[in-house]
């Protein structure tokens, strides 16, 4: 829906900015401004700037910039118009006037809502009633406690017909209403109307607000299917919608984190045990627009299936259904439980710490692809390993963004690279067969299982490329001059760099002409210890001369400009055409200023010339 400028003008004066961020982090007053711990990255001082005179927020760490509709977006995960109508709520302004045949749908829509509503209430009521005890029972024998039930409002349904039928009836509901929602169907013998969910644990599904729009249920007898979603209705189509997302949605906007399990016990075990951030598909494997809703509450979902072959061919089709739609800084993470279990049944038998272990060993969409390609079929051949490099090359291709398409080539032929290093370690042998000096048999075992150094370690180049820039800038700090804008602007993903990135700059900041003992007496103060991390160890810095303490100046310049092209180049693309978008809907100095800090990184990075000596 498109709505008139002034009418989000309108809204924009009628509510603070402060009033909306207030209400999501702790307000610092300071003069006519206010100053917040930004939430959208990993910040640890406050770097946000809230104007409500200017009707703006920015960080001056991350660059992070918008208005009260940016924010209540990229905060609550709704879209553009939800956010609209809860905002004009808010500001107390009426929705702007829409077509008779809009509002007419809207007003159906409404209306269908309210027929769920009533439908969920009475299928709770019965579930705490003395004839749903079948249910609860049920429930509790799952180890689901009373608050959680309540929270995701569970519910049952009785076997007859027309239970539910008679009391939607006794409310003044039609029939018709009930059959277009799904509640009910009409039976092809006697045309009569009879209830479609009969003696089941009833799981309301619930769109981002919160507002039921279908039902899950799961039967408790014998009957068949054991699972039954309602139908597709003007309100619910399955593969648009996820299990839990009002519940999980509040949570996700906090963490920046999202787990996709395979079923509604599987969301409800984990919010059990204290993990809120779940959702689940509804029977179908992930589609594109599911994907797109987990983007919105977090840039690298986990996907959590369960430990089967059936869960492993759903993590699969999800890998194949986001690879053409993946875009910067945005992905999915795989997360895989043992053999046979599903999230409920690791917590039953190991406890909530064991799941949170299997989300650490998450691997990346790129090692995902990699593996499951590389297991399809045999590469105990030249010609087997050739058609694996032929594939891999083939699903890189299917990625549509240019800059992550790019990435994806580079991080897949560095690995193509270390097979051949691998087999080249055996000098002696031929593929699969006896050699004068001994025999060693070659096959798919020995490159996954030798893979924690070699192939299965998760983007081990990016990560060194990523710990090089930053030992370069500890050990020259006169980097930042040129290069400090692009630094600012780059997001390293992993917690550990991303935090220290920004702690340099900091330091950084403070005072010009800091000498590198300077540098690290501060990291000192702020817990790093002597190797920060790890990233000035010698083993770090062994090919990567320009990043050395004893490097002349002219090289490190040319290797970090080298490195910041190769990681950020796109990055800085994507941002700077976001922040020119930004500047044609609304030129103020701090646009301004944004897109020529952009412009000033993107031009230090291009300036680039060969360095030799580089990752």
């Amino acid at each position: 829906m498109n709505f008139a400028p002034e009418f989000l003008d309108e809204i924009r004066s009628r509510i603070r900015v402060s009033e909306i961020v207030g209400k999501r982090i702790k307000l610092l007053k300071r003069g006519n401004e206010f100053l917040a711990v930004c939430p959208f990255h990993n910040d640890t001082k406050p770097s946000l700037s809230i104007v409500d005179d200017k009707n703006f927020y920015h960080c001056f760490a991350c660059g992070a910039h918008g208005d009260i509709i940016k924010f209540t977006m990229e905060t609550e995960g709704l879209n553009f118009p939800e956010t609209v109508e809860k905002l004009a709520a808010i500001a107390g302004l009426e929705m702007p006037s829409q077509t008779p045949e809009m509002r007419l749908r809207e007003k159906r829509r409404k209306t269908l809502k309210d027929v769920n509503e009533e439908a969920c209430k009475f299928y709770e009521e019965l579930l705490w009633s003395s004839v749903g005890q079948d249910g609860l029972f049920y429930l509790k024998n799952r180890g689901l406690s009373e608050n959680v039930i309540k929270k995701y409002r569970l519910g049952f349904s009785l076997g007859g017909r027309h239970s539910l039928k008679d009391a939607m009836r006794q409310k003044g509901i039609d029939l018709s209403l009930l059959a277009e929602a799904g509640l009910v169907r009409v039976s092809e013998q006697n045309r009569e109307h009879y209830d479609y969910f009969r003696n089941r644990v009833m799981f309301p599904i619930s769109d981002r607000r919160g507002q039921v729009i279908a039902f899950g249920a799961r039967t408790i007898g014998e009957s068949q299917p054991k699972y039954l979603n309602s139908p597709e209705t003007p309100l619910f189509q399955k593969g648009r919608i996820l299990y839990g997302i009002s519940q999980a949605r509040e949570s996700s906007s906090q963490q920046k984190k999202i787990i996709v399990t395979e079923g509604y016990m599987d969301v409800i075990a984990l919010a059990e045990a204290g993990i809120a951030n779940a959702v689940a598909p509804l029977g179908t494997a992930l589609t594109e627009d599911q994907i797109n809703e987990l983007w919105r509450l977090g840039k690298e979902p986990f996907i959590c299936f369960d430990g089967d072959e059936a869960g492993l061919r759903a993590a699969v089709r999800a890998a194949d259904r986001a690879l053409p739609i993946l875009k910067p800084g945005h992905s999915l993470c795989f997360s895989m439980l043992p053999p046979g279990e599903d999230p409920d049944d690791l917590i039953k038998r190991l406890g909530i710490e064991a799941f949170k272990d299997v989300l650490t060993r998450s691997i990346s969409l790129a090692d995902f692809i990699w593996d499951q390609e590389f297991r399809k079929r045999q590469t105990n051949t030249p010609e087997r390993l050739a058609d694996f490099f032929k594939r891999i090359r083939g699903k890189v291709k299917e990625i549509s963004d240019r800059g992550v398409q790019e990435a994806y080539k580079d991080y897949t032929e560095q690995k193509i690279r270390q097979v051949r290093e691998h087999l080249n370690g055996f000098k002696n042998t031929t593929w699969g067969k006896k050699s004068n000096s001994g025999y060693k048999e070659w096959n798919r075992r020995d490159l996954l299982d030798s893979g924690s150094s070699k192939i299965n370690t998760s983007n081990v180049m990016a990560m060194r490329q990523k710990q090089t820039i930053l030992a370069a800038f500890i050990n020259h700090p006169g980097l930042i001059e040129d290069f400090g804008e692009a630094l600012g602007y780059l997001d390293f993903v992993d917690p550990f760099l991303d935090k220290l990135r920004l702690d340099i700059l900091d330091i950084t900041s403070m005072a010009q002409g800091l000498e590198v003992r300077d540098i690290q007496d501060h990291l000192s103060q702020r817990g790093y210890d002597k190797e920060v991390g790890g990233i000035l160890n010698s083993s770090v810095l062994r090919h990567a001369a320009f990043a050395r303490s004893n490097a002349s100046e002219a090289l490190a310049k040319s290797g970090v400009r080298e490195l910041l092209a190769r990681i950020g180049k796109y990055q800085l693309e994507e941002q700077l055409s976001a922040a020119q978008k930004v500047v044609e809907e609304e030129f103020n100095e701090i646009n301004w200023n944004r897109l020529t800090s952009l412009r000033a990184a993107l031009v230090a990075v291009n300036d680039s010339s060969n360095v030799e000596d580089v990752l």
